[in-house]
């Protein structure tokens, strides 16, 4: 939101400093000290709140030296998560592009299911939690619904870039790249490593230019499912969640910065 507000103030105004909001470098240091203020300040009242009112993790019997010191341990400590994510988004980010709408939906989405996981555990006395059918129902539908997004949206593009021709005095910048809608996976550790889903059928003629569409949404719900399982399988009694979170954020923080910066 501020984003918007600050380039309406720069661009009617000209208010000194309002410009600075239109650097992504900028915008993502505030985001990054908003984010571990909302952490630090209400990170502890909210885990006070919890164990006054006895919001605590029920332990399973797993046979473990010293399970039973953990029990009583507040749950429910993903709402300072998804607070120290939802705000800074909110207030810094360009709230009309698709990835950070799908970023979003993804955050909102996947949190609630975290929180009825929770929710059945403590109030409901149910140790099991969501259902793990629930569970893979709920990201399975989201990875349908973000696969969807990506594959019709005309707002996901990629940056591919064009063989320039005439001199260098002669050559604009601007034009070397141009954003296309592409179904591109780039493949890590490999030499020419861009996975095209439309050269798959491309032999296939017209009549199944579409149907790489099986195989984009697909991938993309194993790719969401994989994703947000990926730290809850290393959660246990330790909690492990905060450290391997933060792994994964800081990776994906850095893959972000690069491909919205146009000059890397």
């Amino acid at each position: 939101m501020l984003y918007y507000l600050f380039r309406y103030l720069h661009e009617h105004f000209h208010i000194p400093g309002t410009g600075v909001f239109q650097y992504t470098t900028f915008r993502a240091g505030l985001s990054v000290i908003v984010s571990l203020l909302i952490a630090q300040i209400f990170g502890g009242r909210l885990i006070k709140v919890l164990q006054k009112k006895q919001v605590g993790e029920s332990i399973r019997d797993l046979g473990l030296q010293g399970q039973l010191d953990k029990k009583g341990t507040p749950t429910m400590g993903g709402l300072i998560i998804l607070l120290a994510i939802l705000v800074p988004v909110l207030l810094f980010a360009r709230l009309r592009n698709i990835y950070i709408i799908l970023m979003l939906l993804s955050t909102v989405w996947l949190g609630l299911i975290g929180f009825l996981d929770d929710y059945i555990k403590v109030f409901r006395k149910n140790k099991e939690g969501l259902s793990g059918r629930f569970k893979i129902l709920g990201q399975v539908g989201l990875g349908i619904t973000v696969g969807w997004v990506l594959f019709f949206s005309d707002e996901v593009t990629i940056r591919q870039y064009i063989m320039p021709n005439g001199t260098l005095s002669e050559i604009d910048a601007s034009k070397v790249y141009r954003d296309v809608h592409l179904m591109i996976t780039t493949v890590p550790f490999m030499k020419n490593n861009e996975l095209n889903y439309g050269d798959l059928f491309a032999t296939a003629g017209d009549m199944f230019n579409g149907l790489y569409s099986i195989l984009y949404i697909p991938i993309v719900i194993f790719l969401v499912t994989a994703i947000s399982n990926g730290a809850n399988l290393t959660d246990g009694l330790d909690g492990l969640a905060a450290g391997t979170s933060a792994i994964i954020g800081v990776t994906l923080a850095i893959f972000a910065f690069v491909s919205g910066n146009a000059l890397l």
